[in-house]
């Protein structure tokens, strides 16, 4: 039976337990039963071939040696890092329909600390009591205790499958699907290829012990693949994994495949890695995640700002933070914040959406970020993925690979693979997974394999022959950049302000809505103080238009010219007008006029116009003047870069470099596709005539 078959029958045998909740439990309450029974189970199946062993031991051995911590003794015994002293598993269980939910409770808590603190984790005990009271707990029961979960039967990859196709399913029926990507396997074991690609020989030494993390390793896949892959390299190596995870039920799931695996449990850490870093002060040779996508981080916004602001480059993120929506890129700088700085560094690789590949212009957070990656030569290659890949969304993805040891050949440079047309259809689809990564296995093509082997070749412009579009053509793949291709300025391109002022009735009317203007005739008194001050404010307003008005309708091309007239008229206004005031009658009796002269600063500098500021984004390889020249100035000579306001900003257009022109199709071939179709329409026609 084919993988995929078998893990399809098994996550629908476990699911089918919904049925017997229907009525009794909202659908969006499924797993609260279902995960922890089928993590139970699974434990439970794991130990049943030294169950009697174990409890013979307790029983003779351990009660009479009166030990503080008998554990260690009655793990060894049962062969793995956990135990069971109860008299139960899930057959007995079966046996019993009067008394299920006290023997359940005590087969729990039959388990040594680390079975039981998984457990805990699902809030189970209230489900007991509400399966129990609803007479259901004993069917539930027997249903989990005909299927065989040991991991001779169900190895631990097929498990983790299980695990996922369930909570994608509760995911959907309680709508929690926003940023929820579980990452499917073969994408992960990608993932794994390009992380562990050039340290072969390193994973090959015998003993070697290498650390693995992920800060958001929800049920354990990339962890669990990981360490797999080196086991296969080596059978002599030592991979020791390291996860947090904020939810509590893919917590507990990960928890319990650790401990079945034999891997330290207390490695893997419960809560939110922006607030509470599990795992403060560690560092890890590798490290891979696939972080929810554009979710957003307000809930931790006072933290990670207080330790932005406090902490800077000392903390986890001192090169900037994202927007508010999409909190993608703290995952990455808190796994930069990890990465050895001996012993050979760190490998990283993170699956992102496209967003943070260009979102931000210069000096917004995202690009500050990129500018510090690349900068300091962290960014390794990033590599496309084929769309509707993940069960919950269907956008295009990428793996961005980092390293602070690249190869020599590869300092300096960015390698941009694009792997969208490694795919193939699946016969069925899984939510929004229509598409998958052949891995070799079921007759498919190796499109892993074929993947890697480009990002080994780290050719530029190089190409695969393809099939697209049921044409064979040759596609480029692969290109090679300099880190500075990335780069920009981001200049601010000025132009002169030319105003001219003119007195006339409908610039008297812009200035009879100028707030400065318009205050004059308020006032914050009360009674008859009030009515004299805004009587005294209108008759100024009088005084100050009349005034005015006395320039007559001449139109003056020259603001200073035109200001020494108007403060000259103001003398005769029975008051003193103020200055923001006299701001408010020049913007009003202003208008632009491409035939006035320049208006200037009190030191002769030339003003700009805001409303004809324009940006500009030059290449960082580029000289800014000479593209003044070439592209701006002989479009608008008075045109000049305010260098105060340059930024340097950097953004990835992928697509952009990967572009392929798609010439318009033959307008002969549109008619004669037209006149066929009219040919078929009126076919049809006359038969229904």
């Amino acid at each position: 039976m084919a993988r995929t078959e078998k893990v399809g029958q098994l996550a629908s045998f476990i699911w089918s337990v919904a049925d017997l909740l229907r009525g009794d439990y909202k659908q969006a309450d499924y797993g609260k039963v279902i995960l922890p029974f089928t993590v139970l189970r699974r434990l439970d199946c794991v130990l049943e071939p030294t169950k009697q062993e174990v409890l013979d031991f307790y029983e003779n051995k351990i009660k009479s040696m009166n030990l503080k911590n008998p554990e260690p003794l009655l793990n060894q015994k049962a062969g793995v890092p956990f135990h069971n002293i109860s008299r139960f598993t899930f057959g007995e269980l079966a046996q019993d329909a009067d008394d299920v939910a006290p023997n359940l409770k005590n087969f729990i808590n039959g388990f040594s600390v680390a079975g039981r603190e998984i457990i805990d984790y699902f809030n189970f005990n209230d489900q007991i009591v509400r399966l129990d009271e609803a007479n259901l707990l004993f069917l539930v029961v027997k249903r989990f205790a005909e299927v065989d979960l040991h991991p001779n039967v169900v190895s631990n990859m097929e498990m983790g499958y299980v695990f996922e196709e369930l909570i994608r399913k509760f995911s959907e029926l309680s709508n929690e699907t926003a940023g929820e990507h579980f990452t499917p396997r073969e994408v992960i074991r990608l993932m794994v290829n390009l992380l562990f690609i050039n340290d072969r020989d390193i994973l090959t030494q015998k003993g070697i012990v290498k650390t693995i993390y992920d800060p958001a390793c929800g049920t354990g896949g990339m962890l669990t693949i990981a360490e797999e892959y080196i086991k296969e390299l080596n059978a002599d190596a030592k991979p020791v994994v390291f996860g947090q995870e904020i939810n509590p039920e893919s917590y507990a799931i990960c928890k319990s495949d650790m401990l079945i695996k034999g891997q330290d449990v207390s490695n893997i850490k419960f809560g939110n890695t922006f607030t509470t870093d599990g795992l403060t002060g560690e560092t890890f040779d590798y490290m891979l995640s696939n972080p929810p996508f554009g979710v957003e981080w307000k809930k931790v916004q006072t933290h990670v700002k207080t330790e932005h602001e406090k902490k800077g480059f000392d903390g986890r993120f001192g090169a900037g933070l994202p927007r508010i929506s999409d909190g993608s890129f703290l995952f990455l700088q808190h796994m930069i914040s990890k990465m050895k700085r001996d012993n050979g560094g760190s490998r990283i690789a993170i699956v992102f959406n496209g967003s943070p590949l260009f979102s931000g212009n210069a000096g917004s957070g995202e690009s500050e970020i990129r500018k510090w990656i690349i900068e300091n030569d962290l960014l390794e290659a990033i590599v496309a993925l084929p769309d509707q890949l993940f069960y919950n969304t269907g956008i295009y993805t990428y793996i961005w690979i980092l390293t602070n040891n690249k190869a020599p050949e590869r300092k300096g440079k960015i390698q941009l693979v694009n792997g969208i047309h490694f795919y193939k259809k699946m016969s069925r689809s899984l939510g929004n997974k229509r598409n998958e990564i052949g891995d070799g296995e079921d007759n498919k093509p190796n499109h892993i394999q074929e993947i890697t082997q480009i990002y080994g070749d780290f050719q530029h412009d190089g190409t695969r022959k393809l099939e697209i579009d049921g044409k064979e053509k040759d596609v480029i793949v692969s290109k090679i950049f300099d880190n500075e291709d990335f780069g920009y300025w981001r200049i601010t391109v000025e132009r002169p302000l030319r105003l001219n002022f003119q007195v006339s009735e409908e610039r008297i009317t812009k200035l009879e809505n100028e707030t400065a203007f318009l205050k004059l005739a308020e006032s914050k008194k009360r009674g008859s103080a009030a009515l004299e001050e805004i009587e005294a404010g209108k008759k100024l307003q009088d005084e100050i238009k009349a005034a005015l008005q006395s320039l007559g309708d001449k139109i003056y091309k020259n603001r200073d010219t035109f200001e020494k007239d108007m403060n000259k008229a103001l003398k005769a206004v029975n008051g003193k007008v103020s200055a923001p005031v006299k701001k408010g009658i020049l913007n009003a009796l202003s208008e632009r006029d491409e035939t006035a002269d320049i208006c200037t600063d009190k030191d002769g500098n030339w003003e700009a116009d805001a409303d004809l500021r324009d940006y500009e984004n030059v290449k960082l390889k580029d000289d800014i003047h000479e593209y003044m020249k070439e592209e701006v100035l002989p479009h608008v000579p008075d045109a000049w870069v305010d260098e105060s306001k340059t930024k340097v900003g950097y953004e990835i257009p992928f697509t952009r470099q990967f572009y392929e022109y798609v010439p318009p199709r033959d307008l002969e071939e549109i008619e004669k596709e037209i006149k066929e179709l009219e040919e078929e329409i009126r076919g049809m026609l006359e038969e229904v005539i």
